[in-house]
Protein backbone atom coordinates (compact mmCIF):
# COMPACT_ATOMS: atom_id res chain seq x y z
CA UNK A 1 0.00 0.00 0.00
CA UNK A 2 1.22 3.86 -0.56
CA UNK A 3 2.10 6.00 2.62
CA UNK A 4 -1.25 7.51 2.53
CA UNK A 5 -3.03 4.13 2.53
CA UNK A 6 -1.32 3.11 5.42
CA UNK A 7 -1.38 5.83 7.56
CA UNK A 8 -5.24 5.86 7.09
CA UNK A 9 -5.44 2.00 8.05
CA UNK A 10 -3.52 3.03 10.98
CA UNK A 11 -5.94 6.32 12.04
CA UNK A 12 -9.06 4.43 11.62
CA UNK A 13 -7.33 1.05 13.71
CA UNK A 14 -5.51 3.15 16.59
CA UNK A 15 -8.91 5.49 16.70
CA UNK A 16 -11.20 2.55 17.00
CA UNK A 17 -9.52 0.92 19.98
CA UNK A 18 -8.67 3.91 21.87
CA UNK A 19 -11.94 5.61 21.18
CA UNK A 20 -13.74 2.34 22.54
CA UNK A 21 -11.48 2.57 25.30
CA UNK A 22 -12.87 6.46 26.22
CA UNK A 23 -16.16 5.98 25.90
CA UNK A 24 -15.25 2.59 28.62
CA UNK A 25 -13.69 4.85 30.76
CA UNK A 26 -16.34 7.82 30.66
CA UNK A 27 -19.17 5.47 31.50
CA UNK A 28 -17.17 3.44 34.30
CA UNK A 29 -19.20 4.68 37.49
CA UNK A 30 -22.89 5.64 37.53
CA UNK A 31 -23.24 8.97 38.81
CA UNK A 32 -23.95 9.70 42.62
CA UNK A 33 -27.41 10.15 42.13
CA UNK A 34 -28.51 6.83 40.69
CA UNK A 35 -30.15 5.27 43.35
CA UNK A 36 -31.05 1.47 42.78
CA UNK A 37 -32.41 1.03 39.66
CA UNK A 38 -30.53 3.66 37.61
CA UNK A 39 -31.02 7.50 36.92
CA UNK A 40 -34.71 8.05 35.10
CA UNK A 41 -34.52 8.77 31.26
CA UNK A 42 -37.73 10.45 31.02
CA UNK A 43 -38.70 8.41 28.41
CA UNK A 44 -42.31 6.49 29.40
CA UNK A 45 -44.35 4.17 27.08
CA UNK A 46 -46.95 2.54 27.99
CA UNK A 47 -46.46 2.62 31.92
CA UNK A 48 -42.51 1.55 31.10
CA UNK A 49 -39.71 3.93 32.00
CA UNK A 50 -36.59 4.20 30.55
CA UNK A 51 -33.43 3.85 32.88
CA UNK A 52 -30.00 5.26 32.33
CA UNK A 53 -27.68 1.82 33.81
CA UNK A 54 -24.44 1.32 33.79
CA UNK A 55 -23.00 -1.71 31.36
CA UNK A 56 -23.43 -5.28 32.95
CA UNK A 57 -19.75 -6.39 34.28
CA UNK A 58 -19.36 -9.28 32.76
CA UNK A 59 -19.95 -6.66 29.34
CA UNK A 60 -17.51 -4.06 30.44
CA UNK A 61 -14.90 -6.54 30.86
CA UNK A 62 -15.22 -8.30 27.63
CA UNK A 63 -14.28 -5.02 25.63
CA UNK A 64 -11.68 -4.30 28.14
CA UNK A 65 -10.26 -8.01 27.11
CA UNK A 66 -10.90 -7.32 23.50
CA UNK A 67 -9.02 -3.85 23.99
CA UNK A 68 -6.01 -5.54 25.07
CA UNK A 69 -5.91 -8.54 23.27
CA UNK A 70 -5.60 -6.25 19.86
CA UNK A 71 -2.85 -4.01 21.56
CA UNK A 72 -0.92 -6.84 22.11
CA UNK A 73 -1.31 -8.10 19.04
CA UNK A 74 -0.34 -5.51 17.24
CA UNK A 75 2.80 -4.84 19.22
CA UNK A 76 3.87 -8.65 18.17
CA UNK A 77 2.68 -8.86 14.65
CA UNK A 78 3.00 -6.32 12.26
CA UNK A 79 -0.15 -4.34 11.61
CA UNK A 80 0.67 -1.37 12.06
CA UNK A 81 2.70 0.85 8.76
CA UNK A 82 6.16 -0.52 8.63
CA UNK A 83 6.24 -2.16 11.77
CA UNK A 84 7.18 -5.65 11.46
CA UNK A 85 6.29 -6.67 15.40
CA UNK A 86 8.49 -7.83 18.16
CA UNK A 87 8.35 -11.73 16.78
CA UNK A 88 9.23 -10.69 13.40
CA UNK A 89 6.72 -12.47 11.77
CA UNK A 90 5.87 -12.41 8.37
CA UNK A 91 3.53 -14.77 6.40
CA UNK A 92 6.37 -14.97 3.73
CA UNK A 93 8.62 -16.24 6.54
CA UNK A 94 5.93 -18.90 7.56
CA UNK A 95 5.40 -19.90 3.96
CA UNK A 96 8.94 -20.85 3.99
CA UNK A 97 8.86 -22.19 6.63
CA UNK A 98 6.20 -24.80 6.03
CA UNK A 99 7.67 -25.56 2.38
CA UNK A 100 11.06 -26.36 4.00
CA UNK A 101 9.36 -28.64 7.20
CA UNK A 102 7.48 -30.41 3.61
CA UNK A 103 10.73 -30.34 1.54
CA UNK A 104 12.09 -32.33 4.55
CA UNK A 105 9.46 -34.68 5.17
CA UNK A 106 8.75 -35.47 1.08
CA UNK A 107 11.92 -34.12 -0.26
CA UNK A 108 13.32 -37.99 -0.01
CA UNK A 109 9.82 -39.47 -1.62
CA UNK A 110 10.40 -37.34 -4.29
CA UNK A 111 14.16 -37.90 -5.24
CA UNK A 112 12.99 -41.83 -5.27
CA UNK A 113 10.37 -41.29 -7.88
CA UNK A 114 12.61 -39.47 -9.84
CA UNK A 115 15.23 -41.77 -9.96
CA UNK A 116 13.03 -44.18 -11.74
CA UNK A 117 11.87 -43.77 -15.49
CA UNK A 118 8.01 -42.52 -16.24
CA UNK A 119 7.18 -45.70 -18.33
CA UNK A 120 8.48 -47.81 -15.36
CA UNK A 121 6.46 -45.27 -12.41
CA UNK A 122 3.45 -45.16 -14.27
CA UNK A 123 3.10 -48.89 -12.82
CA UNK A 124 3.48 -47.62 -9.38
CA UNK A 125 -0.10 -46.74 -7.96
CA UNK A 126 1.34 -45.03 -5.14
CA UNK A 127 3.27 -42.83 -7.90
CA UNK A 128 0.63 -42.12 -9.54
CA UNK A 129 -1.79 -41.40 -7.23
CA UNK A 130 0.24 -38.63 -6.00
CA UNK A 131 0.80 -37.37 -9.49
CA UNK A 132 -3.00 -36.98 -9.74
CA UNK A 133 -3.14 -34.85 -6.37
CA UNK A 134 -0.45 -32.70 -8.65
CA UNK A 135 -2.62 -32.80 -11.80
CA UNK A 136 -6.07 -31.87 -9.59
CA UNK A 137 -3.84 -28.79 -8.22
CA UNK A 138 -2.48 -27.52 -11.23
CA UNK A 139 -4.21 -28.74 -14.25
CA UNK A 140 -7.80 -29.59 -13.81
CA UNK A 141 -8.62 -26.01 -14.08
CA UNK A 142 -8.32 -26.69 -17.73
CA UNK A 143 -7.95 -30.29 -18.94
CA UNK A 144 -10.90 -31.28 -16.16
CA UNK A 145 -10.64 -33.46 -12.91
CA UNK A 146 -10.77 -36.03 -15.41
CA UNK A 147 -7.98 -35.19 -17.34
CA UNK A 148 -10.55 -35.56 -20.40
CA UNK A 149 -10.63 -31.58 -21.65
CA UNK A 150 -13.23 -29.66 -23.12
CA UNK A 151 -13.35 -27.16 -25.89
CA UNK A 152 -9.77 -25.68 -26.55
CA UNK A 153 -8.58 -27.93 -24.09
CA UNK A 154 -6.77 -31.28 -25.09
CA UNK A 155 -8.33 -34.50 -23.58
CA UNK A 156 -5.32 -36.45 -22.14
CA UNK A 157 -6.81 -39.69 -21.88
CA UNK A 158 -7.03 -40.40 -25.29
CA UNK A 159 -3.97 -41.48 -27.83
CA UNK A 160 -3.93 -38.37 -29.54
CA UNK A 161 -1.39 -36.40 -29.01
CA UNK A 162 -0.39 -32.63 -30.47
CA UNK A 163 3.27 -32.68 -29.58
CA UNK A 164 3.43 -35.98 -28.66
CA UNK A 165 3.06 -38.73 -26.00
CA UNK A 166 6.48 -39.55 -25.13
CA UNK A 167 7.53 -39.25 -21.49
CA UNK A 168 10.45 -36.63 -22.29
CA UNK A 169 7.92 -35.05 -24.41
CA UNK A 170 5.17 -34.83 -22.21
CA UNK A 171 8.35 -33.33 -19.53
CA UNK A 172 8.61 -30.28 -21.86
CA UNK A 173 5.26 -29.52 -22.77
CA UNK A 174 4.85 -29.25 -18.79
CA UNK A 175 8.29 -27.78 -18.06
CA UNK A 176 8.26 -25.08 -21.06
CA UNK A 177 4.41 -24.75 -21.77
CA UNK A 178 3.05 -25.04 -25.43
CA UNK A 179 1.91 -21.83 -27.78
CA UNK A 180 -0.05 -23.09 -30.98
CA UNK A 181 -0.80 -20.57 -33.61
CA UNK A 182 -2.93 -21.45 -36.83
CA UNK A 183 -3.26 -17.87 -38.67
CA UNK A 184 -6.38 -16.79 -40.12
CA UNK A 185 -6.94 -18.02 -44.08
CA UNK A 186 -9.84 -16.56 -45.18
CA UNK A 187 -8.29 -13.99 -47.73
CA UNK A 188 -5.61 -17.06 -48.77
CA UNK A 189 -8.38 -19.88 -49.64
CA UNK A 190 -11.03 -17.17 -51.24
CA UNK A 191 -13.17 -15.85 -48.75
CA UNK A 192 -16.29 -17.18 -47.71
CA UNK A 193 -16.40 -19.51 -50.51
CA UNK A 194 -13.22 -21.46 -50.30
CA UNK A 195 -13.84 -21.19 -46.83
CA UNK A 196 -16.55 -23.84 -47.15
CA UNK A 197 -14.96 -25.61 -49.54
CA UNK A 198 -11.90 -25.93 -47.25
CA UNK A 199 -13.90 -27.49 -44.62
CA UNK A 200 -15.45 -29.95 -46.70
CA UNK A 201 -12.02 -31.16 -47.64
CA UNK A 202 -10.78 -31.36 -43.68
CA UNK A 203 -13.60 -33.44 -43.11
CA UNK A 204 -13.31 -35.94 -45.88
CA UNK A 205 -9.41 -36.66 -44.68
CA UNK A 206 -11.23 -37.78 -41.27
CA UNK A 207 -14.00 -39.75 -44.02
CA UNK A 208 -16.88 -38.01 -42.45
CA UNK A 209 -19.83 -37.45 -45.20
CA UNK A 210 -18.63 -34.28 -47.47
CA UNK A 211 -19.81 -32.08 -50.75
CA UNK A 212 -16.78 -33.83 -53.06
CA UNK A 213 -17.21 -31.36 -55.59
CA UNK A 214 -16.23 -28.76 -52.78
CA UNK A 215 -13.63 -30.75 -51.43
CA UNK A 216 -11.84 -31.44 -54.75
CA UNK A 217 -11.78 -27.32 -55.32
CA UNK A 218 -10.26 -27.14 -52.11
CA UNK A 219 -7.46 -29.76 -52.62
CA UNK A 220 -4.94 -27.81 -54.37
CA UNK A 221 -5.28 -24.63 -52.26
CA UNK A 222 -4.75 -27.07 -49.18
CA UNK A 223 -1.52 -28.46 -51.08
CA UNK A 224 -0.38 -24.91 -50.82
CA UNK A 225 -0.91 -23.43 -47.80
CA UNK A 226 -2.18 -26.69 -44.94
CA UNK A 227 0.50 -29.18 -45.88
CA UNK A 228 3.59 -27.52 -44.42
CA UNK A 229 1.74 -28.45 -40.82
CA UNK A 230 -1.05 -30.84 -41.50
CA UNK A 231 1.17 -32.78 -43.59
CA UNK A 232 0.18 -34.47 -47.18
CA UNK A 233 -1.72 -36.72 -45.77
CA UNK A 234 -3.42 -34.87 -43.00
CA UNK A 235 -2.14 -36.45 -40.10
CA UNK A 236 -0.47 -33.17 -38.56
CA UNK A 237 3.02 -31.83 -37.44
CA UNK A 238 4.03 -32.82 -33.68
CA UNK A 239 6.87 -30.47 -34.49
CA UNK A 240 4.55 -27.59 -34.43
CA UNK A 241 1.55 -29.13 -32.46
CA UNK A 242 0.03 -28.88 -36.00
CA UNK A 243 -3.72 -31.51 -35.24
CA UNK A 244 -4.07 -34.70 -36.92
CA UNK A 245 -7.09 -33.92 -39.36
CA UNK A 246 -7.77 -37.57 -40.04
CA UNK A 247 -9.03 -39.50 -36.63
CA UNK A 248 -12.00 -37.14 -36.39
CA UNK A 249 -10.75 -35.65 -32.76
CA UNK A 250 -11.48 -31.95 -33.03
CA UNK A 251 -9.49 -29.88 -30.52
CA UNK A 252 -12.58 -26.89 -31.12
CA UNK A 253 -15.11 -28.66 -31.98
CA UNK A 254 -15.72 -30.54 -35.49
CA UNK A 255 -19.13 -29.25 -36.77
CA UNK A 256 -18.89 -27.51 -40.11
CA UNK A 257 -19.30 -24.56 -38.68
CA UNK A 258 -16.53 -24.94 -36.33
CA UNK A 259 -14.18 -25.74 -38.69
CA UNK A 260 -15.40 -22.70 -40.73
CA UNK A 261 -14.43 -20.63 -38.25
CA UNK A 262 -11.33 -22.29 -37.54
CA UNK A 263 -10.31 -21.33 -41.27
CA UNK A 264 -11.26 -17.97 -41.16
CA UNK A 265 -10.30 -16.80 -38.15
CA UNK A 266 -7.58 -19.01 -36.98
CA UNK A 267 -6.73 -19.87 -33.37
CA UNK A 268 -3.65 -19.13 -30.77
CA UNK A 269 -3.81 -21.37 -27.94
CA UNK A 270 -1.37 -21.37 -24.89
CA UNK A 271 -0.41 -23.78 -22.43
CA UNK A 272 1.70 -21.82 -19.36
CA UNK A 273 5.00 -23.55 -18.42
CA UNK A 274 5.02 -25.23 -14.89
CA UNK A 275 8.68 -25.13 -14.54
CA UNK A 276 8.81 -21.96 -12.31
CA UNK A 277 5.75 -23.45 -10.38
CA UNK A 278 6.85 -26.73 -9.51
CA UNK A 279 10.32 -28.50 -9.16
CA UNK A 280 11.99 -31.28 -11.90
CA UNK A 281 10.61 -34.04 -9.17
CA UNK A 282 7.05 -32.99 -9.08
CA UNK A 283 6.85 -32.38 -12.49
CA UNK A 284 8.51 -36.15 -12.98
CA UNK A 285 5.21 -37.26 -10.92
CA UNK A 286 3.15 -35.15 -12.69
CA UNK A 287 4.07 -36.24 -16.33
CA UNK A 288 4.09 -39.75 -14.99
CA UNK A 289 0.14 -39.67 -13.90
CA UNK A 290 -0.41 -37.89 -17.44
CA UNK A 291 1.57 -40.70 -19.29
CA UNK A 292 -0.49 -43.40 -17.42
CA UNK A 293 -4.25 -41.65 -18.67
CA UNK A 294 -3.33 -42.99 -22.08
CA UNK A 295 -1.26 -46.22 -21.16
Amino acid sequence: MTTGWTIWVDVIVLGSLFGCAWLLWINRTAPVERVGKGEPMEHEYDGIQELNNPLPAWWTWLFVITIVFALIYLALYPGLGSYQGMLGWTSHGQHQGEVEEAQALYGPLFDKYAATPIATLAQDEDAVETGSRLFLNHCSQCHGSDARGGDGYPNLTDDDWLYGGAPETIVTSITNGRIGNMPGLAAAVGGDEGVANMAQYVISLSGRDHDAAKAQQAASTYTTLCVVCHGADGKGNQAVGAPNLTDDIWLHGGRIDDIEYQIRTGRINQMPAHGNLLSKEKIHLLATYVYSLSH
